[in-house]
């Protein structure tokens, strides 16, 4: 794949400014930010620039405003937090021109308020590459997309991965190329469709792979299962076959619930039960996976010597279908493997049971996380790439 170039190839950084591209795209709740891991996992980067003596040009996008001021998406929540957890002034800009000087760091505005963000215009790639001598990339959770601040401006200055860049193609190199087995993946999440790719590229490499969430019932129905009024994405039965063909043929077991938390609809007060995956009654959803198929997945997991999971198992953010998903992180905190979690759900579940320092790798990319292990080049990547 090449070798990716780090801050160290940047060489003396001492009163050099540096655009710094992070991924600041964090939930806001009553103008505050409510769940700051990204902004924790960019200041060893930041920091670390600082302490070379660059000032620091900071640039993220936030939700999707599509080309236009939206209020409530402003990065001024963010520039507050940042200033809180890395102890230093943060300058907060209303748009995207700023030269900081020695020992300044400044946030820029939410850069898709921007039409020319997400199209890669050259000109804001030129309007961002104008405020730096240098450009870090520690935006791995926008790695899969080519706009201006992650493609546009790195090939018009000297350019580099940060740490948290470099840490996560690391990581995800290693379950591409070359994971301890047995080496066990669990997907959840809603859709299969949003999956496809990442289950044919880990048939190839897993021993075992661990279905739940509402994608386990497109599974489940390409086997004839009776899944009431669960979701079923009936257009991929045939993929779905396919891939179970596949996976037989290649020796790799998929392990599909046994027994699911089902009712009528997804709210905390809905009435519950119990029941098994492939007789699921008519006027019932499953919501979540059930204590057996907990048991199973834990009992597969136990063995493994890599796990990555991505995707809850259920409608985790209702107690009464977290469960599963309470579940299956626990088994993965607690096995004796290389564990990996991405996927903002999956890494909340995590977080919120307070599991995250047994997992060695949480991932800040769900969808840049899936597309890196199905094989297909990350714009993002590529560009920090010598050759």
């Amino acid at each position: 794949m090449g070798r990716l170039r780090t801050i160290e190839d940047l060489g003396d950084l001492a009163g050099r400014r540096v655009f710094v591209r992070v991924d600041f795209n964090v939930p806001l709740e009553d103008g505050r930010v409510a769940d700051d891991m990204r902004i924790v996992a960019a200041l060893p980067t930041i920091q670390e620039l600082r302490e070379a003596g660059s000032p620091l040009v900071l640039a993220s996008h936030l939700g999707r405003p599509k080309g236009h001021e939206v209020e409530g998406l402003r990065m001024d929540p963010v520039a507050r937090r940042l200033e809180e957890l890395g102890g230093f002034p943060v300058g907060k800009m209303d748009g995207w021109i700023a030269r900081p000087g020695e020992g300044e760091v400044v946030l820029l505005e939410n850069l898709r308020f921007d039409p020319g963000e997400e199209t890669n215009d050259p000109r804001f790639a030129r309007e961002l590459a104008s405020l730096a001598d240098a450009y870090v990339d520690d935006a791995f959770g926008a790695a899969h997309r080519a706009h201006a601040s992650v493609v546009g401006v790195a090939q018009l200055l000297p350019s580099a991965a940060g740490r948290l860049m470099q840490k996560e193609v690391e990581v995800l190199s290693r379950l591409v190329e070359d994971p301890d087995e047995p080496f066990v993946a669990i997907l959840g999440g809603v859709k299969v469709s949003d999956k496809l790719g990442v289950i044919a590229a880990l048939l190839d490499r897993v021993d075992a792979l661990l279905v739940g969430g509402a994608m386990a019932f497109t599974f489940l129905a390409a086997q004839g299962a009776e899944t009431g009024d669960s979701l079923v994405e009936e257009e991929h039965l045939d993929v779905v076959r396919a891939a179970l063909e596949k996976a037989e043929a290649r020796g790799v077991v998929i392990v599909l619930p046994e027994d699911v938390v089902a009712a009528p609809e997804a709210s905390a007060d809905a009435r519950k039960e119990t029941v098994a995956a492939d007789r699921i009654p008519g006027g019932l959803k499953g919501l979540d996976v059930g204590p057996r198929t907990v048991e199973e997945f834990t009992r597969v997991l136990a063995d493994a010597r890599t796990i990555f999971w991505n995707g809850p198992m259920g409608v985790f953010e209702l107690e009464p279908f977290a469960l599963g998903t309470r579940g299956v992180a626990q088994a993965v905190a607690a096995a004796n493997a290389f564990t990996v979690v991405g996927g903002g759900d999956s890494v909340a579940a995590i977080r919120k049971l307070g599991f995250e320092d047994s997992v060695d790798h949480l991932s800040t990319g769900g969808g840049a996380s899936l597309e890196f292990l199905e094989g297909k080049t990350l714009p993002g990547v590529a560009v920090l790439m010598e050759g």
